[in-house]
């Protein structure tokens, strides 16, 4: 990606080195577990319940963080792409008629509080509704890159802005809309509604990238296919088939590469947000 000159968002929370570790793994265990948890759709509040919340939280305030240059790249390529989504949404929301608020951006390392409870890096990436704010830990990025070899800048920028998609859902009343639907269905049809949420919000993110493209010529040969690769190697099938040998539908909840691949590639292509209701369709044909 371009981004040389781009303005860094000054709606960024950095606490690393501020929190703490978690019991029981260590630092790099919890990050190749936090990709895991992402890639696999787990609910982030579901592994903070199970983590105890802040009780899972070992203090370790007399260790000092130092950050690498790698981390701090990494820092200020995130403080340029929330600004890409805040330039992106406050212009999608004006044409609207209504007013965006951006998301706080929170790097962390290693634990962190969140409006949602304790977390640790093993909840990786999440939006957490309750104040608004996308927490990562950077050394996520550096992971994925070992898992994914091709993953590059792009496949990270996907990632904030799918999360900040996340928060776009809030703001429009899309996440609680689904979230209170699913406590009134069976368990197969709550997943049904999360991949539907999941695709949407893969859908925003290809529609930022359309929008930061045309606003700020950002893109670079290679970046749409590196982010479709991405996408169709972290969809339910493909991760259930690489895991155990088989896929069980019912049970996906982000959707197939397939699926994920197609509502990235819709987002970039038509840069349209009334072309992203992942809702009206059929199950079986989204």
């Amino acid at each position: 990606m371009r981004l040389d000159g781009r303005r860094e968002s000054r709606n960024v929370r950095d606490v690393r080195g501020k929190g703490g570790k978690a019991a029981g793994l260590s630092f790099g265990g919890l990050i190749v577990v936090g990709l895991i948890t992402w890639l696999l759709g787990g609910n982030p509040l579901d592994v903070i319940e199970q983590a105890g919340g802040i009780g899972a939280v070992i203090n370790s305030e007399n260790t000092e963080y130092v950050p690498t240059a790698e981390e701090e790249a990494l820092a200020t390529f995130s403080r340029k792409i929330l600004a890409g989504t805040e330039d992106v949404w406050t212009s999608q929301f004006s044409r609207m008629g209504l007013t965006y608020e951006p998301p706080t951006l929170v790097l962390f390392s290693g634990s962190v509080q969140s409006g949602c409870g304790g977390a640790t890096s093993s909840v990786g990436p999440f939006y957490c509704s309750a104040d608004q704010s996308v927490y990562i830990d950077l050394s996520f990025f550096a992971t994925m890159k070992q898992e994914f070899g091709s993953a590059g800048d792009f496949a990270y920028a996907y990632v904030i802005a799918h999360e900040v998609g996340h928060h776009v859902q809030y703001l429009l009343g899309t996440l609680s809309e689904v979230n209170q639907a699913k406590r009134q269905v069976s368990e197969t049809e709550a997943n049904r509604l999360s991949v539907r949420l999941e695709l949407q919000a893969d859908f925003y993110a290809g529609l930022w990238a359309y929008h930061d493209n045309a606003m700020f010529g950002s893109l670079e040969e290679g970046d749409l296919e590196e982010g479709l690769e991405i996408a169709s190697r972290i969809g339910d099938d493909y991760l259930q088939k690489k895991a155990r040998g088989y896929a069980v539908p019912e049970t996906f909840n982000h959707g197939t590469s397939a699926q994920r691949s197609r509502w990235l590639k819709k987002g970039f292509t038509t840069g349209d947000i009334q072309k992203g209701d992942t809702f009206s369709p059929r199950y079986n044909s989204l």
